[in-house]
């Protein structure tokens, strides 16, 4: 899909803010650990991707109630939903330098009923002429989410006749929608009430 710049300098995607928390002691301490093991921008981009997707549990799969939304305490917490687990994907790779947008798409079930936003990733690596959307949910059966930057490798496709959306907006920071909803829920069974169905 082609992915729209809504900010035409990369600098906003390398921002700090009060969900993705670059600056937090915590995201530069995971982040320092996984850049010495991992020198260049792409060893590092996929490093710090399948750290999140993997040693994070998405609180669906895993049942717990807790919601996150900062990325420090994604990290400290262990746990997170789509949003949380992309603000902390994105915290990990712009404190080392790498370009990340916040990026969202619409799905369904196989009906096409129950529409909710989805959240992910967009990464821009040295040399490389566009960005590349990466999806941190968690993989589970049925879903086998890989880092790539020639193909993508995202937990599902969208299937538009069911009206699901890949949004092609490259956003520097969390959709209001989805912070507002985050930030709003006591536990994990009030976010589920109040997910957005639409940016």
């Amino acid at each position: 899909m082609e992915l729209i710049q809504q900010v035409p300098e990369l600098s906003a995607y390398l921002a700090a803010d009060a969900a993705v928390d670059h600056h937090h002691p915590l995201v530069r301490e995971t982040a320092a650990q996984l850049r010495a093991d991992h020198g260049d921008a792409y060893a590092y981009a996929k490093a710090a991707y399948e750290f999140v997707r993997d040693t994070i549990p998405h609180s669906a799969d895993s049942g717990d109630m807790r919601v996150t939304w900062r990325a420090s305490d994604v990290l400290a917490q262990g746990t997170g939903i789509c949003y949380a687990k992309s603000h902390a994907l994105a915290a990990l790779l712009r404190a080392e330098g790498v370009p990340t947008a916040l990026c969202y798409q619409r799905l369904a079930d196989d009906d096409g009923s129950n529409p909710v936003v989805h959240g992910l990733v967009a990464i821009h690596l040295p040399g490389m002429s566009g960005w590349a959307r990466q999806d941190p949910r968690g993989n589970k059966p049925g879903v086998d989410a890989q880092f790539s930057v020639t193909e993508e490798r995202l937990a599902w496709s969208v299937r538009p006749e069911y009206s699901e959306v890949d949004y092609p907006i490259l956003f520097a920071a969390p959709h209001p929608a989805v912070l507002a909803v985050l930030q709003a829920a006591d536990d994990r069974p009030a976010l589920w009430r109040s997910l957005p169905t639409d940016i």
